[in-house]
């Protein structure tokens, strides 16, 4: 998969960026270049400052304290990345840094004393250079961090980008896969019944209900994310099709906690779920069923739970073999979105039915979101 940089494109040049998962860093170069690079600019630039004295001891001092400095900023390096693994603000890494670098300036001014002073030792030099010593060590952990932060923002651009690319692929293949012809020629087809028994009423309802479902899914905004409440609202209209067809045989039920509809899910979660349940669960049962969807918070986790009836058609595994593409295409989504912080299951609730659950982090948004 190749994903436009947008931004490269608006400059007139077009970025392809590789999407697979890891091949994001690519573009970025290793800790040791930056680190030569940087210290052998510090070093010519000391050398250019000494050149018009013309002195080899300037030069050898300024030798000295560059490669001194070069060595104890290698020995920073493991405690700046775990810090930077801590999630700390930008002042507290700043201020544990200062902490740091302040006696880790002290070795530095010593060797470049101790190796350079052909007479005697001098204390007042010793305490200049650890001072200077200290502040340039401070700056290379300031720009250690601020290197490390852009390469994280650049790997969520890149993260995010992928996820919009899913989330088009999941709107094409909800018409392909998802609504797929059974679904379109079942609600067609019922339509058509409605019409021959006289119940022109019901068949206009139910071909409004599916342009109303196609536009919905088709035009609306591409985004990773969106609010649960949208979700729900996707799903009810699908359920909507799927009972004017199956008529009492489909029932729902749904306890959704208020609180949880402003939670953020990736987009068409909920729908390939819903319809796994009503082909599995519901079709193949003469008398139907009840499907219930539920959502809670769980331990700052959002957890949402879609129960439907046991048959002996629905599938028994939880890794997706068996849970059709619409079950794979989210669990992959998930791991996109989410990595490692996220579950999706399928497991059989007693001899009743089978549930499916989905746990994701819960992060809210700050408006209303609107109905759908």
């Amino acid at each position: 998969m190749q994903l436009i940089d947008i931004q490269s494109t608006f400059r007139g040049e077009p970025k392809v960026l590789d999407a697979r998962p890891g091949h994001e860093n690519d573009a970025f170069p290793s800790f040791w270049q930056v680190q030569f690079v940087a210290w052998g600019g510090i070093f010519l630039s000391a050398v250019i400052a000494v050149l018009p004295d013309l002195k080899f001891g300037a030069l050898w001092q300024s030798a000295v304290f560059v490669g001194a400095a070069f060595g104890m900023s290698c020995l920073l390096r493991p405690l700046c990345r775990s810090l930077m693994r801590r999630s700390l603000s930008w002042v507290a890494l700043e201020f544990r840094a200062f902490a740091w670098c302040v006696p880790a300036g002290l070795p530095v001014g010593f060797a470049t004393v101790f190796l350079t002073d052909q007479h005697a030792f001098r204390w007042d030099d010793m305490i200049g250079d650890s001072v200077q010593a200290s502040f340039t060590l401070f700056v290379w952990c300031s720009l250690y961090y601020s290197l490390k932060l852009w390469q994280q923002s650049i790997r969520e651009q890149a993260r995010l980008l992928r996820a919009e690319s899913e989330v088009r692929e999941a709107r094409l293949s909800a018409l392909r896969f998802q609504l797929n012809p059974h679904f379109l020629f079942n609600s067609l087809n019922a339509a058509s019944t409605l019409v021959l028994d006289g119940d022109s009423h019901a068949a206009t309802r139910m071909l409004s209900q599916i342009a109303d479902f196609l536009r919905t899914i088709l035009d609306d905004e591409a985004l990773p994310e969106v609010p649960l409440a949208r979700e729900v609202g996707w799903a009810e209209k699908y359920l909507a099709i799927e009972q004017t067809r199956l008529g009492n045989r489909l029932r729902v039920e749904t306890s959704i906690d208020p609180e949880t509809l402003r939670a953020l899910v990736p987009t068409m979660l909920l729908q390939p779920l819903v319809e796994n349940a009503v082909r599995h669960g519901i079709a193949p049962l003469t008398e139907g069923g009840t499907i219930r969807i539920s959502s809670e918070i769980r331990r700052s986790k959002l957890r949402i739970s879609i129960w439907n009836p046991f048959t002996e058609q629905a599938p028994t595994r939880s890794n997706g073999a068996n849970g059709g593409v619409g079950f794979s295409n989210t669990a992959a989504r998930l791991k996109t979105l989410y990595g490692d912080d996220c579950a999706l299951t399928l497991e059989r609730d007693g001899e009743a039915g089978f549930q499916t659950s989905v746990e994701v982090p819960f992060r809210s948004v700050s408006t209303e979101p609107e109905p759908v």
